[in-house]
């Protein structure tokens, strides 16, 4: 990981001293950098960490990144890990134009070496992840968010970035079609719990990862426990606590009352079983590999997903 930093920092030298200091400050604010994690464990699941593998991940850590910069524009988010978000400290302008450039990056970076597998990865991702943004911006207008609806959203936002990690991963050591399905399939039930994970933060302590209780209420954005419960409210039930999202999403008597009615009619519960069924069938094809310390760290990034605090 340290060798990767260095390589992720080259992959986004630029001669222009803004960029330059702004692609500073992005590697000084970085995150946990579970993407990159995700991308070597399962290159070593089938192979050795090579230079291909280090681009992979370089490519993933840049998509990651712009859609982080480009997300706290479309949110107006000032704040990201406690640190100020980009668009708070050089404007709206200047951050969809470095979230533009980074991702300009991860395709040069698959190109300039031929690594074009990669690069259907790649682009296939961003298409992806732009329609569930898309998607779930147009179902926050309307609120009609059925649960299918609502993991084809968490499927493209979330999972797909998670999906090409593992993909990438095992094209590094020239896997096989079939090989990098199933690693994208594992990938896929992993973002999916990753997600249903972050949606059940929502009704928790903010003192355990420093969001706000009840935040994607007041940015109406309908998560799994919401919309269990809502499914099976009486009509007036549902009515009333329909309304708190459309109309009264900033009255915290109405969103407190909302918290408490979904962890009342077992929303948390349901939640946390469907996480729990993604966990269990993500780590069922990791039986298809043999013993090897790669896969007993994949197993441990499993549980980290869905025990983790923040």
């Amino acid at each position: 990981m340290k060798l990767f930093e260095q390589k992720f920092y080259e992959s986004m030298h630029t001669k222009v001293p803004l960029l330059d200091k702004v692609t500073r400050f992005i590697v000084t604010t970085k995150g946990k950098q579970m993407r990159p994690m995700f991308v070597f464990l399962c290159a070593k699941l089938v192979g050795e960490v090579n230079e291909k593998t280090f681009r992979g991940a370089s490519m993933i850590e840049l998509i990651h990144t712009a859609t982080l910069v480009h997300d706290d524009v479309v949110d107006e988010s000032f704040k990201r890990r406690n640190f100020f978000s980009i668009n708070a400290l050089w404007k709206n302008k200047i951050a969809v134009l470095v979230g533009d450039f980074l991702l300009s990056k991860s395709v040069l970076l698959s190109t300039d070496n031929k690594d074009y597998d990669l690069l259907h990865v790649i682009a296939r991702t961003i298409r992806e992840m732009s329609e569930g943004e898309l998607l779930q911006l147009e179902k926050a207008r309307t609120l009609d968010i059925t649960e299918d609806v609502y993991y084809e959203i968490i499927r493209q936002k979330t999972a797909t970035l998670i999906a090409a990690c593992c993909e990438i991963g095992v094209l590094s050591n020239n896997a096989d079609e079939d090989l990098a399905k199933k690693m994208q399939i594992f990938g896929t039930k992993t973002g999916m719990a990753f997600q249903i994970k972050d949606d059940l933060f929502d009704y928790l302590s903010a003192n355990a990862i420093g969001k706000p209780v009840g935040i994607d209420i007041q940015e109406q954005k309908m998560t799994l426990p919401l919309i269990y419960s809502l499914k099976n409210a009486n009509a007036k039930d549902r009515k009333y606590h329909f309304e708190t999202v459309k109309k009264y999403k900033d009255n915290k008597k109405r969103v407190k009352e909302l918290i408490d009615f979904v962890k009342f009619t077992g929303g948390l519960d349901y939640a946390l079983s469907v996480m729990n069924n993604y966990y269990e069938e993500a780590k069922l094809i990791l039986t298809d590999f043999p013993d090897s310390e790669a896969k007993t760290s994949l197993h441990l990034m499993l549980d980290y997903v869905i025990e983790r605090k923040f």
